[in-house]
């Protein structure tokens, strides 16, 4: 689609997160860090989880995608942040904003439905771990990774389209690092009414499924535990979830105070420092979370380590 035909705006300019030159370059350093230890990381699980054979169940199957999602959901946003970083004007092309918009979108949409089929393998496992393999089968796996991607996709097309519904005419200064949906909205000289409410609705509905899916299979892990006599039983239970639990609660956490809360009750640079929390940092800390908390991936990666030693 040609935005001349609906606005006269061709470019944006990402205003970034400070115009302090000495703040930016220490920025610059500190997150270029974490991306590559993101990429390093989440590339790792993936190539960890793809040769060992210990690991090909569907918890770190859905773990596989997870760090695929993660560097999609990194990569959408932070190059082109540490561009903002090293350049006087950072610049994006109309074109250029509705893709990493879309990026954003579709990944972060997958990594809800991840988490919550993850919830659900979970439940599975604990509440019913004789039918496990008839409940978590190839093809239902299978069919819940269908699910996040489409779902995802289905996302990405609501944004998209309310997106090039939108007419700009006059500044183009979005006040963020990232072509963010909310700071579009502010600049356009349309009728915002429906482009502004289709996204939320569908983004609100993917939230609002995936935390009751998330809830209720942790309610039901809850009372399984709760009902297990043996302490050790419960301890190794209640193990299999807290990596999970974490990474859920520091993901939907974030998005919450994005999302959902007022925004009277926090400033943009808020808003800002929020979004560097959950679109940059929550990727890299993912791996760390898995890996750290997780025996089975910390048997096998020291078993690849040996291997590859002794090879």
């Amino acid at each position: 689609m040609d935005p001349g035909n609906n606005t006269a705006v061709a470019r944006f300019i990402l205003l970034g997160l400070t115009g302090d030159p000495i703040f930016r370059i220490i920025l610059f350093i500190l997150i270029l860090c974490i991306y590559l230890v993101t990429v390093t990381g989440n590339l790792s699980t993936i190539a960890l989880i793809r040769i060992s054979s210990q690991l090909h169940h569907p918890m770190y199957i859905f773990l596989s995608h997870l760090a695929f999602a993660d560097i999609g959901y990194s990569s959408s946003v932070t190059p082109n942040m540490l561009v903002n970083f090293l350049v006087e004007t950072n610049t994006i092309s109309y074109v250029g904003c509705a893709i990493q918009l879309g990026s954003v979108v579709f990944f972060g949409s997958s990594e809800c439905f991840l988490l919550a089929a993850m919830a659900y393998d979970r439940f599975v496992a604990i509440c019913n771990p004789l039918l496990y393999s008839t409940k978590m089968s190839t093809q239902v796996y299978v069919q819940l990774l269908a699910v996040a991607y489409v779902g995802g996709f289905l996302n990405v097309l609501s944004f998209t389209i309310s997106f090039l519904h939108l007419r700009f005419c006059g500044p183009n200064q979005v006040n963020h690092f990232f072509c963010d949906f909310a700071p579009l909205v502010e600049l356009s000289c349309s009728d915002v009414s429906v482009p502004a409410v289709v996204p939320s609705f569908t983004a609100g509905s993917i939230i609002a499924v995936t935390v009751c899916v998330i809830a209720v299979s942790y309610i039901y892990i809850l009372i399984t535990i709760l009902r297990m006599r043996s302490t050790e039983g419960r301890q190794k239970a209640f193990s299999t979830c807290t990596s999970h639990l974490t990474a859920v609660t520091l993901f939907y956490g974030t998005i919450t105070f994005i999302y959902v809360m007022p925004k009277s009750s926090y400033s943009t640079d808020q808003n800002k420092v929020v979004s560097v929390f959950y679109m940059v940092i929550i990727p890299m800390l993912n791996p760390l979370i898995y890996s750290l908390r997780n025996n089975e991936i910390k048997g096998a990666l020291r078993r690849e380590l040996a291997r590859r030693i002794h090879s």
